[in-house]
């Protein structure tokens, strides 16, 4: 797949609000799934295919210990990744409203 294809893939994985909010939290450090899915809120079969989208954009990775299977992001950048989201939405916000 070139790098414009996962690219779009990643936005794509990202943009789900679920995922968005996974991603989010395992910024922290790694999460059981039982944890994310107290943060979440949405059964175990739904959290389970929205970490299945982000494993197979390259987002995150799984661990089993045990029992318990835990996740965390991939790479450092994807925290980075978020805050620039962050400030670009901040900015596209207020450009909207000036523009009101």
């Amino acid at each position: 797949m070139k790098m414009d294809s996962w690219s779009v893939k990643i936005c794509k994985a990202l943009g789900h609000p679920v995922r968005y909010t996974i991603v989010q939290y395992l910024t922290d450090g790694p999460r059981c799934v039982c944890e994310l899915n107290d943060d979440v809120g949405f059964s175990q079969s739904n959290l389970s295919q929205h970490l299945r989208i982000l494993k197979e954009a390259g987002l995150v990775r799984s661990e089993k210990d045990g029992l318990k299977i835990f996740y965390q992001l991939t790479c450092p950048e994807i925290s980075a990744l978020l805050g620039s989201i962050e400030r670009v939405t901040a900015c596209c916000l207020k450009e909207l409203q000036t523009n009101d």
